[in-house]
């Protein structure tokens, strides 16, 4: 019997009011493999992400994990993923430290202060790590919320315009980390405006 990939879309569709912003989506990821989604504004990246991590439900269609739909295993899916969007969901009147704890105990994980730290001092965060989020920039936040990704052990990086606010070094350090992160065999499913130089391709999916 065939092994089913680790991601898989099939016949997704998607509207938004009256209007269709895609219809009969097929495509799989299996270890190590990405994808960019392209498409102009409004051309329905944004919701094509949302139905993936399972936040929102397709009008037809489904997304399988293992090859089980994800509504059918919410919890074991959820425990899997690492969703980076518009919102990074910080706290703005905790640490940096005290945010990324809270994060990752929802998840039941407890980093140690070693790898808590060492992630810190990639992210160019180790001076922050006691600084309230509000005083931030908003590229350092976006790094806040990428050392959570980092930590949380997630396979699956679902990652909405992860290069927003961030400066030429700090895009090269994450595209590194994605590129790191398939290279364990994670897999990783993002939009971007910039043009991206990875050393392990992307698949690409256009939409519009």
């Amino acid at each position: 019997m065939a092994i089913p990939p680790l991601l898989a879309v099939r016949n997704l569709s998607c509207c938004r009011g009256e209007a269709l912003l895609f219809e009969g989506l097929d495509f799989s990821l299996e270890e190590g493999e990405g994808l960019q989604v392209e498409g102009a504004n409004g051309s329905g990246k944004t919701s094509l992400l949302r139905i993936l991590a399972g936040f929102v439900q397709p009008d037809e269609g489904d997304v399988l994990w293992r090859g089980v739909a994800i509504n059918r295993q919410r919890s074991a899916f959820s425990a899997q993923l690492g969703y980076l969007g518009h919102h990074l969901g910080l706290k703005q009147d905790l640490s940096v430290t005290e945010n990324l704890n809270m994060a990752l105990a929802l998840r039941q994980r407890i980093p140690e202060p070693s790898a808590l730290m060492k992630v810190l001092d990639r992210l160019g965060l180790s001076d922050k790590r006691e600084l309230l989020v509000r005083y931030l920039s908003q590229g350092q936040r976006q790094r806040v919320a990428l050392a959570g990704l980092l930590l949380s052990g997630a396979r699956l990086w679902i990652l909405d315009e992860p290069f927003t606010a961030l400066d030429a070094e700090g895009i090269r350090e994450i595209q590194g980390v994605v590129t790191e992160h398939l290279g364990l065999g994670g897999l990783a499913i993002l939009t971007s405006h910039q043009a991206l130089s990875l050393s392990r391709p992307l698949l690409t999916l256009r939409l519009g």
